[in-house]
């Protein structure tokens, strides 16, 4: 079995929230019948979790005391995927919840807003509900109403937040960008929704550096015909005139101060529980990003139980997930405010002033949960970085990571430099169901190199080539029972094709998530990558996160590129790419740890071909590396349409990589 890295204190576990649910419980209201399970005993309650789905999540509904207007009727009254229906009768709205904490803990900070110059400004419960209200007064009198759609280009700032949840209490839809995205990558996304209402600011501060927005948000209007309203929050250039957008015939343009001046508690409109509540996109690296539509009730009720149960996030936390509104964990993060935690927005980037910026926030704002990322975890080992002597981190308890597998050799670092008892609560999951599958619970323990548990109501396995559950074993990821964060439905798909394609083509009735992963005999998920593109030499499989975490360890690589590639002669390449750290050099010596870490740490038939050094690797914008993409453009598909380049990080480096094919 696996080193086990971090212990849940018995004491703290008693007392979760996740203990609270299954004895029965609740913050408010009456007390609910207890379970016939051991409030520790997780594999029992993930068990029943799954066998009786929709009791589960009628707990999850009764533990959390979601409001109905209506009776909801049964919570799961067809269980089919797809096509499954979760309280048909249900009449609720997302932001419900926002305004329950602000009614009672008024006075409380809500929003914590930060920026690279240091800057905090505090949002209160209260503050935040008026200003919610007063900008969705502002939206409904130029028109938005149920259905319309509101989008942002925005980076992490408070304002984003203010503008979703003011959208969503009218029942409109939401959907946003970061402003590292250019121009025509914001359009190709937001376009497609033919928005009502921009939501911007004039631009964001990262690396020491301002980025002044205004020509690109010139150019998204005139790509956003549908336009009727454009309100601008200045962050960075203060009052400007020159900021002013849209012309005399253009939408309506106000600044945000202009736009949230007249204060008023929300009144949301209440929706049906599949009501559209959000679009947050694919990566999009070839043709249009897909839009993945969710609605109001399964979003509200997998945070609760993400949030709440599985990360015991609650009033007294502090949460902040280094994030993009471009990302899917933004939304994740916004959700901190459904169980009553202050989040954190942060304007900015993980390494200013240091290496270890995000340690020093953490430290500076009392954070209690900190999400990050593998790389970050990395870079600060790499760096030399001891967050746990250079800052204070007593307020910290956990350390959220996703966005790709956490190697067991970070974990262990987390744990000597961050504190042992800090749990490492690493997740996985997806923009389709916008929470996670696998990760933590604060009754369960970690293992290195191991994701600690499935998520309750994630009936998740793991299936070999013909459909058989395998343990143990590598197989790919699937889902055989619904859960109510599944999407609505794809944007622009009006008959379902694309989506049933997209998850239910290879095993009817089951989702398919096209990642590879191994369900060990202690109830743990050790994720290896995703399985379009995995390496498959000599008909031996093997994950492209396998080969990473021995790689990357090195200390002279920054970072690893594995691609497998099939000739027409039925040929297989399988070049490694490497960025080196500054001062290394990658000569016979460096070559030879890079193919012995991978022959002795992940697999002797998956040495590769040739090492090569790279100038970079480009990512989507969300952070993960461009392996099939690549693939295809090495393998001479026509660039157009192997790779969207707007999608990516690095552009530049497209045709250093076309020009690498296969020898």
């Amino acid at each position: 079995m696996a080193e086990i890295m971090w212990r849940p204190d018995p004491e703290k576990a008693a007392a979760s929230d996740l203990a609270s649910f299954v004895r029965g419980q609740r913050a408010h209201g009456p007390a609910l019948e207890p379970l016939a399970i051991d409030p520790l005993d997780y594999d029992a309650l993930w068990q029943w979790s799954v066998d009786d789905v929709g009791r589960f999540w009628q707990r999850v509904w009764d533990h959390y005391s979601v409001r109905s207007d209506t009776d909801p009727g049964p919570a799961l009254a067809e269980d089919t995927m797809p096509g499954a229906r979760w309280f048909p009768d249900a009449r609720i709205n997302y932001v419900d919840r926002v305004l329950d904490h602000a009614a009672r803990t008024p006075d409380k900070v809500a929003i914590v807003d930060l920026d690279e110059t240091g800057r905090r400004t505090e949002t209160t419960w209260a503050e935040l509900a008026d200003e919610t209200g007063a900008l969705a007064a502002t939206l409904a009198a130029h028109g938005v109403g149920e259905g319309d759609r509101v989008v942002g280009y925005l980076p992490d700032i408070a304002e984003a937040v203010v503008a979703f949840l003011a959208t969503a209490s009218l029942g409109a839809v939401w959907a946003a960008c970061g402003q590292d995205y250019s121009a025509p990558a914001a359009i190709d996304r937001l376009g497609q929704l033919e928005p009502v209402a921009l939501i911007t600011t004039d631009g964001y501060r990262f690396g020491g550096r301002e980025h002044d927005r205004r020509g690109e948000i010139a150019q998204i209007l005139e790509g956003l015909p549908t336009l009727r309203l454009v309100v601008t929050a200045r962050r960075v250039f203060g009052a400007d005139q020159s900021a002013d957008t849209g012309a005399q015939d253009g939408p309506a343009a106000l600044d945000w101060a202009a736009a949230t001046a007249d204060r008023q508690t929300p009144r949301p409109a209440r929706v049906g529980f599949d009501h559209p509540l959000w679009v947050v996109f694919s990566s999009g690296t070839t043709g249009l990003p897909k839009g993945i539509v969710h609605g109001h009730g399964g979003v509200l009720l997998e945070h609760l139980k993400a949030i709440g149960l599985q990360s015991d996030l609650g009033p007294d936390d502090v949460f902040f997930w280094f994030t993009s509104p471009s990302w899917m964990m933004w939304n994740f993060q916004v959700g901190g405010l459904l169980v009553g935690a202050t989040i954190v927005t942060y304007d900015g980037s993980p390494t200013v002033p240091g290496a270890d910026g995000l340690w020093a926030l953490a430290a500076a704002h009392q954070v209690t949960f900190l999400g990050t990322s593998p790389g970050y975890v990395l870079a600060c080992d790499k760096a030399g970085s001891v967050p746990r002597t250079d800052h204070d981190l007593s307020a910290l308890r956990a350390v959220g990571v996703t966005g790709a597998a956490l190697p067991a050799e970070s974990g262990r670092w987390l744990r000597d430099n961050v504190g042992e008892d800090v749990q490492t609560a690493s997740i996985s999951g997806g923009t389709d169901v916008v929470t996670a599958f696998i990760g933590a619970a604060p009754t369960v323990p970690v293992w290195a190199g191991e994701l600690s548990c499935r998520y309750l109501g994630t009936a998740l396995a793991a299936y070999d080539q013909a459909g058989r559950e395998v343990l143990g074993e590598v197989g790919e990821l699937v889902i055989t029972r619904p859960m109510p964060s599944m999407p609505v439905k794809f944007w622009n798909d009006p008959d379902g094709a694309r989506y049933r394609e997209a998850y239910f083509g290879d095993f009817p009735g089951v989702w398919r998530h096209g990642d590879w992963i191994t369900v060990t005999d202690h109830g743990s998920v050790q994720v290896h990558g995703r399985s379009d593109s995995t390496l498959n030499r000599n008909g031996i499989r093997m994950g492209s996160a396998d080969i990473y975490q021995a790689v990357e360890a090195l200390p002279e690589i920054a970072e690893a590129l594995v691609l497998g590639i099939e000739h027409g002669d039925g040929q297989y390449w399988m070049p490694l790419f490497v960025v080196l750290r500054e001062g290394a050099e990658l000569d016979e010596a460096l070559t030879g740890r890079i193919r012995d870490a991978i022959r002795t740490q992940a697999s002797p038939r998956h040495v590769p071909d040739e090492v090569i050094a790279a100038p970079g690797i480009p990512h989507t914008r969300t952070g993960k590396k461009l392996e099939v993409p690549l693939k295809r453009l090495m393998l001479g598909v026509d660039p157009a349409t192997a790779v969207d380049a707007t999608a990516v990080d690095r552009p530049d480096l497209l045709d250093w990589y076309a020009g690498h094919r296969p020898r």
